[in-house]
């Protein structure tokens, strides 16, 4: 029986269609959907039947597994008993997106998700290297993965060898013929394969560079600490100065090193003026404890700046607030930087105003930065 077509627009995650496809795929179907990058041919890594249909159709050895695919990136955690901190930063800045992450699972048998597979499920999931996930940014991919309640292995929607497809064209007729539903949205966004990272304990290895390039990883993987004010020229130029003193100390470098060891400190302005220098009595309290901002320039708080920091500290209420305008995902990493209540801007004021600010804010980071994996 040929493939049902099922033509969807490309944000339609209500749609009837893609319920019944769901559930369908939640019983044992084959479906080819979209994602973001090229086609996707998945099957419920629960049901024994499927796999071995699904490994038919690809022409893949029993022992070669699957990459997982997820709906949200939380649900990574069933399939991953423990991630190091980079693994953490590099699912929260880069999903749902373009990159798989291979992550290695010593013992499959504690994640959460095992005990709901047959042994050919675990064997669809978890090889030597670990188990690959990968949580595409296409709405209508993430609704069919949630919509099915299980655990869901794909591969690119051809044959072995063969050119990845990023439309309905590029797939050839006996390869749909080994499907039961096709999920058309139109063309993919990228029309490229995702990038494939594996990590390593604390590092990471670029296994293939589809759409994100290695640049872009390195910057992903990076520790990020960004303090946020008003104009970006007294109070938050003072905590960046400190804490780049402080973590260099921490991992044994100089200030300017921090960015080659993958630590990047930074601040920003919800109301700055691009290009400002800091403010001379800023300049001279932290000469004072031999931390330099003579070079800082003022920058404008932007969604860029947040969604690649791991570690957001405000000086006001208010500031939190304005940060959580710009990026509503963010809440969760949004803390003021004295625990205490707000750091008065004092701009205007005397030295002897901004040297109280610089204690207060030496205090607080004293205590923030233990919270601060380097």
């Amino acid at each position: 029986m040929p493939a049902e077509h099922i033509k969807i627009p490309a944000h339609d995650v209500d749609s009837p269609d893609l319920r019944r496809v769901a559930k369908a795929l939640a019983d044992g179907a084959i479906v080819v959907f979209p994602t973001e990058t090229v086609y996707g041919v998945c099957a419920n890594a629960s049901n024994a039947d499927s796999l071995l249909r699904l490994r038919g159709l690809k022409q893949r050895d029993a022992d070669k597994p699957f990459t997982v695919h997820i709906g949200r990136r939380e649900s990574v955690d069933a399939f991953v008993p423990t991630m190091s901190p980079l693994a953490k930063r590099l699912v929260r800045k880069g999903w749902p997106g373009p990159m798989t992450l291979i992550f290695n699972v010593e013992d499959p048998t504690s994640a959460r998700i095992y005990p709901q597979l047959s042994d050919a499920g675990a064997a669809s999931i978890y090889g030597t290297s670990g188990v690959g996930v990968r949580c595409p940014a296409n709405d209508v991919a993430c609704a069919l993965i949630d919509q099915s309640a299980s655990p869901i292995v794909a591969s690119s929607a051809n044959a072995g060898g063969e050119q990845a497809p990023v439309n309905l064209d590029g797939m050839k007729p006996e390869f749909l013929d080994g499907v039961d539903f096709v999920v058309d949205t139109g063309e993919t966004r990228y029309r490229k394969a995702s990038t494939i990272v594996q990590l390593n304990g604390d590092g990471y290895r670029l296994l293939r560079e589809g759409v994100v390039d290695e640049r872009t990883i390195q910057r992903l993987a990076r520790v990020g600490v960004l303090f946020v004010c008003t104009g970006n020229t007294c109070r938050s130029p003072i905590a960046e100065g400190l804490c780049r003193k402080a973590l260099a100390a921490r991992v044994g470098c100089r200030p300017d090193e921090l960015a080659a060891r993958g630590i990047a400190v930074q601040s920003a302005g919800t109301s700055a003026w691009p290009g400002a220098g800091a403010a001379p009595q800023s300049i001279e309290v932290c000469a004072l404890r031999d931390a330099d901002i003579s070079a800082h320039r003022s920058q404008g708080l932007s969604d860029d700046l947040i969604q690649t920091s791991d570690y957001i500290f405000a000086m006001t209420r208010g500031h939190m607030n304005a940060i959580c305008g710009v990026s509503p995902s963010a809440a969760g990493r949004v803390q003021l930087l004295d625990e205490e209540g707000d750091i008065a801007d004092p701009i205007g004021g005397p030295t002897e105003q901004y040297e109280q600010v610089a204690r207060q804010i030496e205090r607080a980071l004293a205590r923030r930065l233990e919270e601060v994996i380097v």
